[in-house]
């Protein structure tokens, strides 16, 4: 009987929005998109696949440069399941770290979004409210943090696939060679980064520097306290190829906003 109701339990709705309701069950969370009565539902259908798509490929780019949810595969049009992280929301706990401790945690996020920039990959709504703060390595998810493995088929063992505990020992004694390993031992704060809706690829100066503008404006609005020392710590953690021609065009973007107050 216990069984038989924990099947039938509902999805928990954990997030909605205009775009999207955000569904919770059994640590896998779906993203459903929502139609738009207002349009035509062929053209509904379209708009919703085009952008879900869109937003799968980015996430699964993302996913293999920084830390992300990886996108399980699915044939829905208007889905993306991605496993939970079991984390803290950034926006509702920066400010509760010590300053040190937010400091450690900008350093991470400079780095990130250098990442993805240099991949070509603008998030598109860099907040710290897109950013799941992950302190115990025991709560990531199986699905991002599992072992991608690239072994040459003359060395494979016959046994290899059906043997886990072969695989998890030899992961143990390396993070290199023929293994890549998405989660090494790591002591710095992990920060993943979610909801990639906004998300295109650019390599453009401009689109990166209106990312970064973002974010610099999130953080005075929502981590007031010690935002310029925050921000200062993003700026020099991020070490993308073009980032002195991204920050000068940081501040032009600025002048232009101030321009328009």
């Amino acid at each position: 009987m216990l069984k038989k109701f924990f099947l039938k339990m509902k999805p928990k709705t954990i997030a909605q929005g205009a775009e999207a309701i955000i569904l919770l069950n059994k640590n896998i969370v779906t993203k459903n998109r929502i139609s738009k009565g207002y349009r035509l539902e062929e053209l509904d259908k379209k708009i919703i696949k085009r952008r879900t798509k869109a937003e799968t490929k980015l996430l699964t780019k993302a996913s293999e440069i920084i830390d992300a949810p990886k996108p399980f595969e699915s044939e829905d049009f208007d889905k993306i399941k991605m496993p939970f992280i079991d984390g803290k929301k950034l926006s509702e706990n920066l400010d509760l770290f010590s300053l040190i401790e937010q400091k450690r945690i900008c350093e991470k996020i400079g780095e990130s979004i250098a990442k993805i920039h240099d991949a070509g990959i603008i998030h598109g709504d860099l907040t710290t409210s897109n950013m799941i703060l992950v302190e115990n390595k025991k709560n990531l998810p199986a699905h991002s943090s599992q072992i991608d493995i690239k072994v040459n088929k003359k060395s494979q063992p016959k046994s290899y696939k059906n043997s886990l505990a072969l695989t998890n020992s030899l992961a143990k004694k390396s993070c290199e060679a023929d293994f890549k390993v998405t989660n090494c031992e790591r002591s710095e704060p992990i920060v993943f980064f979610i909801d990639f809706g906004l998300g295109f690829h650019s390599s453009k100066i401009e689109d990166k520097a209106v990312d970064l503008h973002l974010l610099k404006q999130a953080l005075e609005a929502k981590h007031f306290n010690h935002w310029e020392e925050l921000w200062k710590i993003i700026e020099k953690k991020y070490k993308s190829k073009d980032f002195e021609k991204v920050l000068v065009q940081l501040g032009k973007v600025e002048k232009r906003g101030r321009y328009k107050s």
